[in-house]
């Protein structure tokens, strides 16, 4: 591919835009003064009248486009890539819901093919467990026959079968002993995120205090706060650990966004989409793992009880509705679906901002905020 230079845009640096010309070349980034020379040959893309920002990364997605990640074959995790990337996704997780250890070492297995093809999408940079070490209480979508108590040598074993990309683990601080499991977590590669609990302020602080970093789909499927009883709710709240959120306008109220970013400020929110195999297409019927799901007006939720399984969200829209929500200036909430992922899950040396060197996953937004192009790896992605 040749040198691409990216002239008159707005571009996203150290929380501001400023006018810069971006070079891109062997898949990297250079930030170049806006009256740069072009070389001769060079291709150019005009960005004049938009904004140039990070690509989005989404640590928490279990599918999109009509493939679920716990039926995903490798071909299929191909799909949500380039589905995703459409979408201002240039980087994710595939989520996988609790399921049966077989299940789960096929899905491992499907996601190493996965990494040995040539992507033509967004960077599918590893795996997210979404259990099995959940509460029965708060499950949500989790199939409670499938939960299990505290178990390391497995969580060992799917590590070594998914050779250490396991990213991110979900897990609930009172399932008895899993709190003192999660040094030895951290030491596997492992970023470990509470939620699905009912945990009480100590016990949810004694996990993060042992080194959890985060908190899944805050203020969702798990136990709320209390003036008397903060619960975990209180501790993700007030400690310092990232806080996911679904802002879809439906598992989160605008004002509960808004809550959320004054107490934990911005630089400790991250906007994830939890989106299944819905996102993408009509409403209709869909699974979640093993679960059936209805999709109504956009609403996920199980068939059988009614409880909400997951979001058909998408990044760019997630982008929207947090100005919308907010009425904060586009710099202040791009860093919600790029810098704050990118450090949760320790890749801020190549990914989530626009800097020398770092990955030129870069998103193009017109006047509109809405999603003009889109940059993978210095490719542009078809739309």
């Amino acid at each position: 591919m040749k040198e691409m230079f990216l002239i008159n845009g707005e571009v996203f640096i150290k929380h501001s835009f400023s006018k810069k010309t971006i070079r891109i070349a062997n898949g990297r980034i250079e930030v170049l003064d806006r009256e740069v020379a072009i070389p001769s040959g060079a291709e150019i893309y005009d960005a004049e009248g938009k904004k140039i920002v990070p690509g989005f990364i989404d640590i928490h997605t279990h599918g999109a486009m009509g493939v679920d990640v716990n039926s995903a074959t490798a071909a299929d995790l191909e799909k949500i890539c380039c589905f995703a990337a459409t979408r201002g996704t240039t980087s994710w997780l595939c989520s996988i819901l609790t399921d049966t250890r077989e299940q789960t070492e096929w899905c491992i297995d499907q996601f190493n093919a996965h990494q040995e093809m040539e992507s033509k999408g967004a960077n599918l940079l590893g795996i997210h467990l979404e259990g099995p070490f959940l509460s029965t209480e708060y499950k949500g979508a989790m199939p409670e026959r499938l939960l299990q108590t505290r178990n390391l040598p497995l969580l060992r074993e799917y590590q070594k079968r998914a050779k250490g990309k396991i990213k991110y683990i979900t897990i609930s601080p009172e399932i008895e002993g899993i709190n003192e499991d999660i040094p030895a977590m951290k030491e596997l590669g492992l970023t470990v995120a509470i939620g699905h609990s009912g945990a009480d302020y100590d016990t949810a602080w004694e996990a993060i205090n042992q080194g959890a970093a985060s908190c899944t789909h805050t203020f969702n499927a798990m136990k709320l706060f209390h003036q008397h009883f903060p619960a975990i709710m209180g501790a993700a709240l007030e400690s310092d650990i990232y806080c996911e959120a679904i802002c879809d306008g439906r598992h989160l109220h605008p004002g509960t966004v808004r809550l959320l970013l004054k107490a934990k400020g911005l630089e400790r929110v991250i906007a994830i989409t939890d989106s299944i195999m819905a996102a993408g297409l009509p409403d209709g019927n869909y699974k979640l793992g093993v679960n059936d799901v209805v999709v109504v007006e956009g609403d996920a939720k199980l068939a059988d009880s009614g409880v909400r399984a997951g979001s058909t969200l998408t990044q760019d829209t997630a982008l929207k509705n947090l100005l919308a929500f907010t009425q904060r200036p586009l710099e202040e909430i791009i860093p919600l679906l790029t810098e704050n992922p990118a450090r949760l899950m320790k890749i801020a040396d190549k990914k989530g901002f626009i800097e020398e060197g770092k990955d030129a996953d870069l998103v193009i937004l017109d006047g509109e905020n809405q999603i003009a192009d889109v940059f993978v790896g210095g490719n542009r992605i078809q739309r």
